[in-house]
């Protein structure tokens, strides 16, 4: 009885704790908001990117060397974080909020 109250106060110490986690710091200009974007503004931009990604994706790759593949590569990444950055995103949900949320909404019914 012992060992198990033992490994439950261990399992609870070491699940309970704090790590200390330092993060990166945000650097990136499409991540930064400098001013707010009207409705308009936002659309237009959009509009802009997506036809910037058409662009790029009829362009014959094969001919390019691999510097210029890889300078689209890192253009469209831009423009992925630029489009969510002004699109707002979404709401992301990891697995552990998931399973509390099913918790709760299980005890609470």
């Amino acid at each position: 009885m012992k060992k198990l109250n033992y490994a439950l106060t261990a399992i609870l110490i070491l699940s309970f704790s704090a790590q200390h986690t330092a993060a990166a710091p945000v650097t990136d200009k499409v991540l930064v908001k400098e001013s707010p974007m009207t409705d308009a503004q936002k659309e237009a931009r959009v509009h802009e990117i997506s036809r910037r990604v058409e662009a790029i994706k009829a362009i014959d790759r094969s001919k390019l060397s691999r510097e210029q593949r890889k300078e689209l590569r890192n253009e469209l990444k831009e423009l992925k974080k630029e489009a969510r950055a002004v699109t707002g995103g979404g709401i992301y949900l990891s697995v552990g909020a998931i399973l509390l949320i099913i918790l709760a909404l299980i005890i609470l019914l």
